[in-house]
């Protein structure tokens, strides 16, 4: 598959529980069978945060709620040291550690983002949503 696409936490949540908030190109993207879909380890600590903190509610365990990614055909891309020490020469366009740790393995892993959030097209990643 030459096409690759990381799913941003939000776009994660949203497809994960069936939220009618994610738009039609977006789902249509999500469910292109030669589309290979990432979901980055960068998510998942990001929804233990906010799981542990009350701030994300999901029925059952974190872990198994991941797991059920497998199920969406959804991949986990680990962070390496390339992305970690790529965030150092991004421009400050965001503070948000999350997300541009994702911008940063977007660019090294040249992938598209699927997210809502426009700050990934001050980073110049190619961004599908709307």
């Amino acid at each position: 598959m030459s096409q690759r696409l990381l799913l941003d936490t939000q776009a994660f949540l949203f497809i994960r529980m069936g939220s009618p908030s994610l738009p039609e190109k977006a789902r249509r993207r999500f469910q292109n069978p030669t589309v290979e879909v990432l979901l980055s380890l960068v998510s998942v600590w990001e929804m233990a945060i906010k799981v542990s903190l009350g701030k994300l509610r999901i029925t059952g365990r974190l872990t198994d709620f991941v797991a059920s990614a497998r199920s969406l055909d959804v991949d986990l891309l680990p962070i390496t040291l390339d992305h970690v020490l790529a965030v150092e020469k991004l421009p400050f366009h965001h503070r948000d550690p999350f997300d541009r740790l994702l911008a940063s393995q977007a660019k090294i892993e040249k992938l598209e983002v699927l997210s809502g959030d426009p700050i990934f097209d001050e980073y110049g990643i190619h961004r599908v949503w709307a």
